[in-house]
């Protein structure tokens, strides 16, 4: 096994004849928290999208755990252990608080019940339900979500949407959590409450997080290290301090005064 839960090599991609990312090698240990950072347009999210397999590289591949996953679909690679929340909260919000959580259930061995056996409603049919209900209860007891498990997702505030989609994520049992901007949105109160999510996340599901974000503030508070894209390229990589200190990040962010 590799000593790297992500790894990419030259990861790159091309729109016709623009390389929307390219040349992108980050390498992420196991419990890290790592940032990827850039202006608005850098190309982060086009390597979330490569990572998932909305898009298929066209140059570099990438490995979780050593495995590479280059070329297969989203949901062989979700099944590999990525899993994504997105910039713009995506829930079903015309479903439950709990089931948006058991939909994230499916994809696991444990649950599997065949199409006779759900159509036939066999006993076996009940007693994944029944489990999958449990499971999901308690990953909702966990993000402070329990008491809202019956409510439709849109009647949740802000932030608890928020913490739903990751506990949505969760519940896919992956080894990498992908998070875009999942600040965005939040006041202050509610960013200090996700870092604590967080944090909780990585120290009590073993997990490993990258994560695209623009408040500073968060990075700086929860990331071991980062890479930094502009324009599609890598500008820097390291820890948060050494990168952001860096004169052509500093001139990536603010612009050139000359």
């Amino acid at each position: 096994m590799s000593e790297y839960v992500l790894e990419t090599e030259n990861l790159g991609i091309s729109f016709g004849g623009l390389k929307a990312a390219q040349d992108i090698n980050i390498k992420i240990r196991k419990n890290e928290i790592y940032g990827l950072i850039g202006p608005n347009g850098a190309g982060k999210t086009t390597v979330f999208n490569m990572l998932t397999g909305v898009y298929q590289p066209t140059t570099g591949t990438f490995y979780l755990d050593g495995e590479e996953l280059k070329g297969f679909p989203q949901d062989v690679i979700n099944k590999k252990g990525i899993a994504r929340t997105f910039q713009n909260i995506r829930l079903f919000n015309n479903m439950s608080v709990i089931r948006n959580v058991m939909v994230g259930l499916h994809n696991l061995p444990e649950y599997k019940c065949s199409l006779i056996t759900s159509l036939l409603r066999l006993p076996r049919h009940f007693e994944v339900e029944r489990n999958m209900r449990e499971r999901a209860k308690e990953l909702l007891k966990i993000f402070g979500l329990y008491e809202q498990r019956n409510l439709m997702a849109y009647n949740l505030p802000y932030g608890k949407q928020r913490k739903l989609e990751i506990a949505r994520a969760l519940a896919t049992n992956p080894k990498l959590l992908l998070l875009d901007e999942p600040a965005a949105g939040m006041n202050p109160q509610e960013t200090a409450e996700l870092m604590d999510t967080i944090r909780f996340v990585r120290d009590n599901f073993d997990m490993t997080i990258l994560l695209i974000e623009h408040d500073m503030s968060l990075v700086k508070g929860i990331c071991d290290n980062v890479t930094v894209l502009n324009f599609g390229t890598t500008l820097a990589d390291g820890s948060v301090e050494e990168a952001l200190a860096m004169p052509e990040v500093v001139k990536a962010y603010l612009g050139d005064d000359d």
